[in-house]
């Protein structure tokens, strides 16, 4: 039996309907019953709880060959790394306590690092943590979402606009679809590894410029690029809604990528194949 956490997102769909087309038993964790309708439909079997709750967490687990997690956002968080920590205690008990012999966490490129990252610190305590535990840990580290995209569709829609906060707009930076996230999650959970890993997963690269071109023709108008400078990403990211505490974890994660501390630092890299076309489609449609 495999065990998917984050079903109601982009990534735990993908592994969890992956696996339940390979027949596998499939066991997915929601925190609404309503949303494990649909899934109990599909013939996977639903628990419905919280990843903050280990003794929930430990009696979903028991029994199971593999389990998929990542640590879900808290942006009303008072302290959001403290969230992270807490939410990696449970789940690393959890684990433990049910004896999992494999997990396959949704990590990040820069988990490597101990800190300067910004959110990215909480995967670096998630992954030392979970392994201490036992099980096996595939740690998929993946690149920067083509689904972050969704961040400047607003501003392109009423300013026409395209905000930019990386150093050059004509830079190329590798982004991956989450459905190749999902669909490695599934793969490496059916693998069975014996040891564990770090496993850097990469897609096609493109710079602001190109994406802006490519939302403004799915918006059918020409986008103007804004450059962000650092001094103000804090600011501009406030504005747009994020709580000044997170924003300003989101610069420093920004100024890390920018000044190159953060790379791909992995036991292997798997290269995701899917463009971002779709996004940029559903994204204009949305």
């Amino acid at each position: 039996m495999f065990v998917i956490a984050g079903v109601s997102g982009h990534v735990g769909s993908v592994a969890a309907n992956e696996l339940l087309g390979k027949k596998q038993k499939v066991k997915v964790i929601v925190r609404d019953g309503k949303k494990g309708e649909a899934w109990s439909k599909k013939g996977a079997e639903v628990a419905v709880g919280s990843l903050e709750d280990q003794a929930f967490l430990t009696t979903a687990l028991r029994g199971a060959s593999g389990f998929f997690v990542l640590l879900p956002p808290n942006y009303a968080a008072a302290d959001f790394y403290g969230y992270q920590r807490k939410t990696a205690d449970a789940i690393a008990g959890a684990v433990k306590a049910a004896s999992v012999p494999h997990v396959v966490l949704l990590s990040s490129v820069g988990a490597d690092l101990p800190d300067g990252t910004g959110p990215i610190k909480g995967l670096h305590y998630a992954e030392n943590l979970l392994r201490g535990t036992g099980a096996v840990l595939t740690a998929i580290r993946a690149g920067y979402f083509q689904e972050n995209l969704g961040g400047v569709v607003a501003p392109a829609k009423q300013q026409g606009i395209f905000p930019n906060f990386t150093p050059s707009a004509d830079y190329p930076m590798p982004m991956i679809n989450t459905k190749d996230i999902g669909m490695l999650a599934a793969e490496s959970l059916l693998a069975k590894p014996r040891q564990s890993e770090n496993v850097d997963l990469h897609g096609p690269a493109y710079s602001q410029r190109q994406l802006a071109t490519m939302l403004g023709k799915a918006l059918g108008k020409e986008l103007q690029i804004v450059n962000i400078p650092e001094s103000e990403w804090i600011g501009a990211m406030t504005k747009s809604g994020l709580p000044r505490s997170v924003a300003e974890l989101y610069a420093e994660m920004y100024g890390a990528f920018a000044k190159g501390i953060i790379k791909p630092r992995g036991d292997r890299m798997v290269e995701g194949k899917t463009p971002i076309d779709d996004v940029v489609k559903y994204l204009a449609s949305a």
